[in-house]
C-alpha cells in the first residue's frame, strides 16, 4: 500500500506565492459577487503581501476589480498603497473613490503630505478635492488637525479653490 501524499495546505498562514495572489485578484472581476467577496477576503486575510497586486488591481478598467481593490486596501491598511490610493481620489467612479477616501482615513496621518502634495499637483480635480475634504475632515485625532484647518475649510467653500494649492503647498512646507 503506497502512503497518499499530504494534502497542500491552502491555509492563509502559510506565505501564499505570487500565483495564488493573482489568482485571487483576477477573482475579483467575477460576475459572482460571493466569489469576488470570498477572494477579497482572503486577500485582506493575506495581507500586506497583497498590497502590490491589489495597487496594480486599482488601474485595471473594470471598476468592479478597482472597488474590490480599493475595498480590500481599504481594510489591510498598509501604508504601501498610499500613493494608489491618492490616485484613486481621481477615479472616475465616485464609489472607487469614497473607499480610496475611507482607506486613505483609516491609514492615518501618512496620508496627509500626499493629499496634500496630490491638491498642489491637481488643483482642478473637484474629485480629488471632495476626497481631501472627507479624509482631512475625518482625521480628528490627527497631528496635523490643526494645520489642515485652513486647507479644510478651502476645500468647503467653492470659491476658495484657487487657495487651495496655495494653502497646501504652505502646510507641506510648514510640516516636512
Amino acid at each position: 500500500m503506497s502512503k497518499a501524499k499530504p494534502a497542500k495546505s491552502t491555509s492563509r498562514k502559510d506565505s501564499p506565492d505570487e500565483s495564488d495572489i493573482s489568482s485571487l485578484v483576477s477573482q475579483l472581476a467575477s460576475k459572482d459577487g460571493i466569489q469576488r467577496s470570498k477572494a477579497r477576503a482572503a486577500l485582506v486575510e493575506i495581507g500586506k503581501p497583497a498590497v502590490d497586486s491589489l495597487v496594480g488591481a486599482l488601474k485595471d478598467r473594470n471598476q468592479t476589480v478597482r472597488w474590490e481593490s480599493a475595498k480590500a486596501l481599504g481594510q489591510i491598511r498598509d501604508p504601501k498603497s498610499i500613493d494608489a490610493l491618492v490616485t484613486a481620489l481621481r477615479d472616475k467612479l465616485f464609489d472607487v473613490r469614497w473607499l480610496a477616501a475611507e482607506a486613505l482615513a483609516g491609514i492615518g496621518d501618512k496620508s496627509v503630505k500626499p493629499i496634500l502634495q496630490a491638491l498642489v499637483d491637481y488643483p482642478e480635480s473637484e474629485e480629488l478635492r471632495e476626497g481631501a475634504h472627507h479624509i482631512f475632515h475625518d482625521l480628528v485625532t490627527s497631528q496635523y488637525r490643526d494645520d489642515l484647518k485652513p486647507v479644510i475649510v478651502a476645500l468647503a467653500d467653492v470659491t476658495f479653490t484657487l487657495d487651495i494649492p496655495i494653502r497646501a503647498r504652505k502646510i507641506l512646507k510648514a510640516i516636512s
